[in-house]
């Protein structure tokens, strides 16, 4: 082989399409982009999945499975530049707050440290940053988390039977798929042995049939010289 010889595989190479060159060509005309309208234009490219403003498909369908986002622990942020606005030595709690109109909506508050704190307060809320216990703290302040109300409680024992229901239904169907490879592994057993009980039969059946077929064969063998006529005497013509 030389050079010269070499050639691209079969189907790698391909005509250039010529558009507009004739309809007989099938290509002519509109040269393969429709009618008028934004994808007739040169440069024209509409995203996947856009169907010109409407609601898309993706939206359309419902959304089914497990998510942790909806049990996600979600906080009403307060800056701690906020608190300034509190007597110096009051108690700030979940209360204060939202009368002051500082948290709204949701059920948990946290406290952030943007901004300076410049009075001492006793700050009770359901969660702090870092920076935020220590700069009022800082200032001889107290950062305290209130107890757990009893729908809170409640609402943890409930999680907590969930998950212990959970954690049983997945043992027991756990223990039922051993018990079924167990019991299937024994009915491959007794199968076994039944079948090696029918073997020594099987092997009694074919020696019984050599011998039958011994039989025959000397049967066979004996007749020709039973039947063959004696000496001096020639068989009849």
């Amino acid at each position: 082989m030389r050079l010269h010889d070499l050639k691209p595989r079969p189907g790698a190479k391909h005509r250039r399409k010529r558009l507009g060159q004739g309809e007989s060509s099938g290509h002519g005309k509109t040269s393969g982009r429709g009618g008028k309208g934004q994808t007739a234009r040169s440069g024209s490219s509409i995203r996947i999945g856009f169907e010109g403003g409407q609601m898309p498909l993706i939206r359309r369908l419902p959304k089914r499975g497990f998510n942790n986002a909806r049990f996600a622990t979600r906080y009403v942020p307060v800056n701690l530049e906020a608190l300034n606005r509190f007597e110096d030595g009051a108690t700030v709690d979940e209360a204060a707050l939202r009368g002051a109109g500082l948290a709204k909506g949701g059920k948990r508050i946290k406290i952030l440290g943007d901004g300076e704190l410049k009075k001492k307060l006793t700050v009770k809320v359901h969660s702090f940053s870092a920076s935020a216990r220590a700069k009022i703290e800082k200032l001889g302040g107290v950062c305290e988390v209130p107890a757990p109300t009893a729908d809170q409680v409640a609402a943890t024992a409930k999680a907590a039977a969930r998950d212990k229901a959970s954690a049983a239904g997945q043992e027991a169907a756990a223990s039922s798929a051993v018990a079924r490879k167990a019991a299937k592994a024994e009915k491959a057993e007794a199968g076994k042995a039944a079948k090696a009980e029918k073997t020594p039969k099987a092997d009694k059946a074919e020696a019984g049939k050599a011998t039958k077929a011994d039989r025959t064969a000397k049967a066979d063998k004996a007749a020709p010289a039973s039947q063959a006529p004696a000496a001096g005497n020639p068989p009849a013509s």
